[in-house]
């Protein structure tokens, strides 16, 4: 598997194109930097991409989808259960499997930065979105926010998995792009909560830090 990954687009955003084997049909994660970042690797690799993969429907990640499209005009779109109904969408539910060539992707449901974030584990390689970044988790501050949902969803689906497991975020936040589960939880206080009551006080006292910052 090979990853190559593209940073741009609104706030440090990744987007990644993602390839298994020696099969042409490669996978988008986000549409979040200009499509034109990724249509030269794309022809220079001879890659078809033909699924786009969506971590959730906030602005920054999906704001070149429309030009993704164009672009690549067999392109499917995978996003949790949504009323907007985009070319060739295919809503998703918690554990579908996403069969490219030779990959296969894992659909993990992973609310609490939004409602319908969602994780894509492959080859234990995570695309984890708004849902966990290098040094910390998402941020619970939006209107649709929960942060006990969010724990929920760091604590009993992500953090069970194989501490070997790298994540690969939605943003470019941390000192590095990519950390495994195990050194995450050694860097972020938030990754070292003792029950979901004490997440809650930490995301609260993480808020108030970046607060006195600004």
């Amino acid at each position: 598997m090979k990853i190559r990954t593209f940073e741009g687009g609104l706030d440090k955003n990744f987007t990644y194109l993602v390839t298994g084997g020696d099969s042409p049909q490669s996978v988008i994660i986000d549409a979040a930097v200009p499509v034109e970042h990724l249509v030269q690797s794309v022809g220079n690799n001879r890659l078809t991409p033909v699924s786009l993969l969506i971590t959730h429907t906030h602005h920054d990640h999906i704001v070149y989808l429309r030009e993704y499209q164009q672009a690549f005009p067999n392109l499917k779109v995978h996003l949790w259960r949504h009323n907007n109904h985009y070319l060739k969408q295919q809503n998703l539910s918690h554990l579908d499997m996403i069969h490219v060539g030779s990959l296969k992707f894992t659909v993990i449901h992973t609310p609490g930065h939004t409602p319908d974030s969602v994780c894509y584990l492959v080859e234990r390689k995570l695309f984890t979105g708004d849902t966990l970044f290098v040094g910390r988790t998402g941020r619970t501050i939006g209107a649709t926010s929960d942060t006990r949902q969010l724990y929920r969803s760091v604590y009993s689906k992500i953090l069970t998995l194989p501490g070997n497991t790298v994540i690969y975020p939605g943003h470019n936040y941390g000192d590095v792009q990519t950390i495994t589960l195990e050194e995450n939880k050694k860097i972020s206080p938030l990754l070292r909560a003792t029950d979901e009551d004490d997440f809650v006080k930490r995301m609260k006292e993480y808020e108030q830090s970046r607060r006195k910052l600004n």
